[in-house]
Formats: structure tokens, sequence, C-alpha cells
């Protein structure tokens, strides 16, 4: 049985708060460059970049690296491939992005998993990869 809706939204709560943490940092690391401003108008495309790609390495490497970020160790839950190994950066990358897109869709990509007889969103079902309980 795969974890259900509350116990992904919470580690995504958790993860959320973690990452913005981590933006905040990514940020603050900008402000010396830049006249303690985090972008200027004409540089606003290169800071949504920045903290997309800030965002993705997050994920990506808790999710190349076991499996979990700090969320999902709290909940006992992994992001592994559907044979239950490790997902690979490609995974990873296709992962997120569809992830931003199922958001993106007013969170219509999330909330499928309380349709879907196997309880996977959007991006388990294009990255090929499924949420499972801890081990």
């Amino acid at each position: 049985m795969a974890p259900g809706f509350f116990r992904r939204f919470a580690a995504m709560l958790y993860d959320f708060l973690l990452l913005v943490a981590i933006l905040f940092a990514a940020t603050a690391l900008l402000l010396p460059f830049n006249s303690g401003a985090a972008a200027t108008d004409s540089q606003l495309w290169f800071y949504r970049i920045y903290l997309l790609s800030i965002s993705f390495l997050f994920y990506g490497w808790f999710w190349t690296h076991g499996g979990q970020t700090l969320g999902l160790r709290a909940w006992k839950i992994k992001v592994l491939t559907l044979d239950k190994q490790v997902i690979s950066w490609p995974q990873a990358g296709l992962r997120f992005v569809f992830a931003v897109l199922s958001w993106m869709a007013l969170g219509c990509g999330f909330l499928w998993i309380l349709i879907d007889k196997n309880k996977r969103s959007w991006h388990d079902h294009l990255s090929k990869t499924a949420i499972f309980f801890e081990e």
C-alpha cells in the first residue's frame, strides 16, 4: 500500500519550510554583489532561474542519494523507481519539472493521488517514480 495524500502533504510541508530557508540563504549570497538587492528588474529572469536551480539541486540531491528529503525522512517515506531503486538524475529532473507543472495546474497533479488506484501523482507517473513506505 502506498502512502496517502495527507502523509505526502505533510512531508511536502516540511520540505517547503526547509527549502524557503535555503532560498533565503541563496538570496543572501547575491546581496553583496548587487548593492543589497536580490535582483534588479533586468536581472529578474536570472534570479528566478537561480532560485529554481537551487530548488532542483535540493530535491535532486536528496532523491538521488537515498530517496529521502528531511520531510520524507520524518514521515518515513521514500521516492524510488517503480522497482524500488534510487532514482537517477534524469528521473529527478523529470520529477521536478513535472511536479512544478503539477502545482502550476492548481495542484491538480498532486490531487490526482486521491483518485489514482496506486496513489501516484502526475509527476510520479511521468517520471516513472513512486513514493513508498520506508523499509
